[in-house]
């Protein structure tokens, strides 16, 4: 129980189900802010404060969990040491695949519960083919993709039911006809242990200044940076490039290379990817037949963009995605899911991309 909206209503309806729930609040940090900041951020005490007030209401016990060293170790080393290499990670589906759906799921099994309730918006099925994860009937709301890291076991002890829920607004109707004060909430975003949301000031306190070049594809110098890990591929605000491009057209940051500590800029055209690539696959389930020759799927590589259409091969330890038409603003470090209709069928952490060739003249 998070102290959202969403996680209440799920609570809520576990009991109405007629199972043995338990309330259990994640603390994951041992320094938590005493009050959000608008609605950056979460776990924090007045988090943790509404998530027992909704416990108490609905007659349920209430534990509040320390995971803050399993947090800094799995989360947020992880997201330093992945800036620090020059990837972009995404802590959300960290957090999701080492805490919520490993340290959580391990202690509620070994403490004898059969599932661990959560109020993410994605719907797990026994299909033909033995478990299923599948989007939610929300697409706005749809969180599949951060919760594509989940393995068949983990999702054998999930269940989401805000599943079919057609809109968050229904959500918060239900909330407020049951009396809770958290009805009108507003959503956290951005990252939770960054909740003023300046990623670029955090990751230069914990990382240092590394000052460098900023070079366009030819490796003429056009600006200098404080440190390559405060960018990331696709980025096109705040590249303090002093001098315009001879055609005058906005640049992006194409690649990062932290050793040589450049960034490296271009035209949006060349941000265009015909393949993305990596070896840190999971399945969302039993892994789909027929990889070795390819399958045509759908692939997303962020949480709220549109799924295109691909195909996606398994080649040797890599799992190689090619889309029909080229991908943009795609940095290593993300993860890449791929879709069989609404069925969720993995994930990569996309460690390599191949880019458009530029044109010749």
């Amino acid at each position: 129980m998070s102290g959202g909206v969403d996680s209440a209503v799920a609570a809520a309806r576990a009991v109405d189900a007629g199972h043995d729930v338990v309330g259990v609040h994640l603390a994951l940090s041992r320094m938590p802010g005493t009050l959000r900041t608008g609605a950056r951020g979460c776990c924090t005490i007045e988090d943790s404060m509404d998530a027992r007030r909704v416990a108490t209401a609905l007659d349920i016990p209430y534990y509040v969990w320390d995971f803050s060293e399993r947090f800094q170790a799995d989360v947020i080393d992880d997201f330093l040491s992945e800036y620090a290499e020059g990837r972009t990670p995404n802590p959300c589906l960290r957090c999701n695949e080492k805490i919520k759906f490993e340290a959580l799921l391990d202690r509620a099994v070994d403490l004898g519960f059969d599932k661990v309730v959560t109020g993410h918006y994605a719907r797990v099925d026994d299909g033909a083919n033995g478990i299923e994860l599948h989007r939610a009937s929300d697409e706005a709301k749809d969180q599949s993709y951060v919760l594509a890291v989940l393995n068949e076991q983990q999702l054998e002890h999930c269940w989401f039911p805000l599943a079919d829920t057609p809109t968050k607004e229904l959500v918060r109707q239900e909330a407020e006809q049951r009396g809770f004060a958290l009805a009108r909430k507003p959503d956290s975003h951005d990252i939770c242990f960054i909740p003023d949301g300046d990623t670029r000031g955090y990751l230069n306190e914990k990382l240092g200044t590394s000052p460098g070049e900023i070079v366009d594809q030819e490796g003429e110098v056009v600006g200098e940076h404080d440190g390559a890990h405060g960018y990331t591929v696709g980025q096109r605000k705040g590249l303090r490039i002093g001098r315009p491009a001879s055609d005058g057209k906005p640049r992006f940051v194409l690649e990062l290379r932290p050793k040589e500590r450049q960034v490296v800029v271009g035209p949006k055209e060349s941000l265009g990817v015909t393949t993305v690539a990596g070896e840190r696959i999971s399945w969302a389930g039993r892994r789909p037949e027929g990889l070795e020759d390819g399958l045509d799927v759908h692939v997303q590589i962020r949480a709220h963009a549109d799924p295109v259409p691909a195909f996606a091969t398994l080649e040797g330890e890599e799992l190689v995605i090619r889309p029909e038409d080229p991908l943009f603003g795609v940095a290593t470090g993300q993860s890449a899911v791929i879709y069989a209709g609404t069925r969720v069928l993995g994930q990569v952490t996309m460690d390599r991309t191949e880019r458009v060739e530029p044109a010749t003249v």
